[in-house]
């Protein structure tokens, strides 16, 4: 037998209705940085060479996507590439496009106790690289597409004409851009050799390799 308290026929309207507005609000299926920033999602250790990887293997230009999921050394285990339709940016739409997505390429991860996979997303778009609510749309469906197939949620990087933007983690860099011409799939894919000693030169390297 269970035991609780039934809620009024008033309270279940209210909240019929606000669901249903919820529904309704493509508003409501966004993410602000603040709240991308406040959700823990991992940094990439290298964004530069994931960025570029991505661009080689895939040539985005505005309007396209390619969403990847990485292993724990963030080799890439698939990815593909799709363009977006004409129509008002919804979370709920991009979250079922990107589920399709990794769907298609990759077997959930659903069995696991936690994800040991990452998917990360780079959209190629008009304009300059601060946020939109498209962005938090994309933001939103990533998210969601994660949890039902079992990954982690991971970056979601911007490419525009002038270069790259993981947002919520404040790192880019000019190239690739949107217009730039992929580089050699070889080069984009073996970081160059960090040297061993330490202090002011590893430091520039390292700035350099994150642009």
């Amino acid at each position: 037998m269970t035991f609780g308290f039934a809620p009024s026929s008033a309270a279940s309207t209210s909240t019929s209705a606000d669901l249903s507005a919820a529904s309704a609000n493509p508003l409501t299926r966004m993410l602000e940085p603040a709240e991308w920033a406040a959700a823990g999602i991992p940094l990439l250790r290298n964004p530069r060479e994931v960025v570029s990887g991505l661009h080689s293997r895939h040539h985005p230009r505005p309007a396209t996507a390619v969403v990847a999921v990485l292993d724990p050394d963030e080799r890439v285990c698939a990815s593909a590439s799709f363009t977006r339709r004409p129509a008002p940016a919804d979370g709920w739409m991009f979250r079922n496009t990107l589920l399709a997505q990794l769907r298609r390429v990759i077997p959930h991860d659903l069995r696991r106790r936690t994800p040991v996979r990452t998917a990360v997303l780079l959209y190629c778009r008009e304009g300059d690289a601060r946020w939109t609510e498209e962005d938090g749309a994309w933001m939103w469906g990533l998210r969601d597409a994660c949890t039902l197939h079992g990954l982690r949620c991971g970056a979601y990087i911007t490419l525009t004409r002038d270069g790259w933007q993981v947002l919520g983690e404040g790192r880019g860099g000019r190239r690739p851009n949107a217009d730039s011409s992929p580089e050699p799939f070889g080069i984009s894919e073996v970081p160059p050799p960090l040297p061993r000693t330490g202090g002011a030169a590893s430091e520039v390297l390292r700035r350099a390799a994150a642009r």
